[in-house]
Order: structure tokens, then sequence, then C-alpha cells
């Protein structure tokens, strides 16, 4: 049977976790998932998420997962589409499935007028690079990203900082 992707649903929030679980083992982060089943439910699958979920299958089968939410550019006036997690299981890359997975998300890209679709790789992730570039994506080597979190967004948030 051929690859499926679909979208995820609120069944699949175990799922999603295990595989959110391996990408963090895989990125050396597994101490950083703080997520439950509950949490994945609430924040993919409740009305007011933003976010959204695809399910790669073989065999009927989940082999993978995708993450994406829209974003928006005001240097293009348009809305973009950001994945923010892909992942296939280790014992099923190279059958396609990564591939699979983004072009079905640049075909949502396409079709719902994004003018961008972008994600981040970790910079030692060499055969996520590689793979990238050879389907036509290129790197933005100009910007930094940043973050907050955790107790220094709280203390920035309440200017504590």
């Amino acid at each position: 049977m051929p690859l499926q992707i679909r979208d995820a649903t609120r069944a699949d929030a175990a799922v999603i976790l295990g595989f959110i679980t391996e990408l963090a083992i895989y990125e050396k982060a597994e101490h950083e998932v703080k997520a439950n089943v509950a949490d994945i439910e609430c924040s993919l699958f409740d009305e007011a998420s933003p976010a959204k979920a695809l399910i790669c299958l073989l065999d009927d089968e989940p082999i993978g997962f995708a993450v994406y939410f829209l974003s928006y550019s005001t240097w293009q006036g348009r809305k973009g589409l950001y994945l923010e997690d892909l992942f296939v299981s280790a014992t099923q890359r190279g059958i396609g499935a990564g591939k699979q997975l983004l072009r079905h998300l640049a075909k949502i890209a396409h079709d719902t007028g994004c003018g961008r679709f972008e994600w981040s790789v970790l910079d030692w992730n060499q055969p996520a690079i590689d793979f990238y570039t050879s389907i036509g994506a290129k790197p933005q080597d100009e910007w930094v990203r940043y973050r907050m979190e955790g107790e220094g967004l709280k203390r920035f948030a309440l200017g504590q900082a």
C-alpha cells in the first residue's frame, strides 16, 4: 500500500506525542519535552488552536507526522505556512515519507495563497540540511532566531527584567 497523508485528529494525540518524543531524542533534547497527551489534544485539536497536524501512514500504520501553522509576512502582505515539526520514524526513512509530507504542506501553502513555506533545522543536522537542499529549499543565513521561555518570559512579561 502506498504512503498516505491525512489530517490528524484528537485520537492521534498519543501517537503524535510519541513522535515528538522520538524527535526530541534524535535532537538530543528529550528532557525538553514537557507536553502530555492532554496538552497535545488541547493545543492541536481545540477549536481555537492555531496549529494543525498531519499523519503519514504506511499500510495504515503511522510512520511520521508534521505540525504546522499559518504565519504572516508584512513584506509580502500575505500569510505563510510555518512547519514546526516534521518527523519520520528512523526505520521508515528513505522511502519518501518526508518528501511526501513536505510536498503535501507545500500544496496546502500554495492552495491557500501563502507567499512562503518556512521551517528551521538544527545546524548540526546535516542529513536534514542535505534533504532540504535537494528539494530546492534555501537557508536564510542572515536571520538569527531568538527565544524567550519559562521564567525568563514570565519575568520580562511582568516587568521584572
